[in-house]
């Protein structure tokens, strides 16, 4: 027995074969989209799974603690190739080393040694550089141009202090410049007066070494 033809409630009259071609057309295209959409979510999840396998499969551990800088086994080494005796500052435990090494502050050959604070909330920066036969003009060269405010005495050694403006100076707020026979040595960063005057201090010596040496 023929089937009747499936009345469409929208028309009120059985679909025509074009129409039932196309809604068949239709309801094929939808099958296959809503299958394309699970093929790709089934997609995602199997990445999703091998990734999170791979991350928690690699084994992790805490990164190797930087070797110690042992500035004054530097400065020897340094002071032999360069037949001179360069300062080597002694700091507290509150500073940790984060680099001392040659370079050309202010377009002078320097023995540069760079301290960070040693907490880990704590910001700022102190370097001690020596100019090796330094100009009297080096100190504005590497502070961009700024002079010296006045001078502080620290253990018997006249200082000039500047106080800067970190914006126009890299972040700089404090220095100390002085003498030390042919060389200069500037003491510059970002700390308190407390610190700049601890680490002039910590080269005095030295410093008083290399004046009687130039006498």
């Amino acid at each position: 027995m023929a089937r009747a033809p499936r009345i469409v409630a929208e028309l009120g009259r059985p679909e025509t074969p074009e129409e039932t071609a196309a809604r068949k057309a239709e309801s094929s295209r939808v099958h296959r989209s809503s299958q394309n959409v699970r093929n790709l979510v089934a997609a995602l999840l199997v990445i999703l799974a091998v990734v999170a396998v791979i991350v928690f499969a690699v084994p992790r551990g805490a990164p190797p603690e930087r070797e110690a800088i042992d500035v004054a086994a530097v400065a020897e080494r340094i002071a032999a190739a360069e037949d001179r005796v360069v300062i080597a500052p002694e700091m507290s435990d509150a500073w940790v080393i984060n680099r001392a090494e040659i370079d050309g502050v202010g377009s002078v050959r320097t023995f540069s040694v760079v301290y960070a604070p040693a907490g880990e909330d704590e910001r700022g920066f102190l370097r001690v550089a020596q100019g090796f036969d330094a100009d009297e003009s080096w100190p504005a060269r590497v502070l961009s141009g700024a002079a010296p405010e006045d001078t502080v005495e620290i253990d018997g050694i006249t200082w000039d202090r500047y106080t800067l403006d970190p914006g126009r100076t890299g972040n700089i707020s404090v220095a100390l410049a002085t003498d030390a026979g042919a060389d200069t040595v500037l003491i510059y960063g970002a700390a308190d007066a407390e610190a700049l005057e601890e680490t002039a201090r910590s080269v005095t010596d030295q410093i008083s070494a290399l004046r009687e040496e130039a006498e």
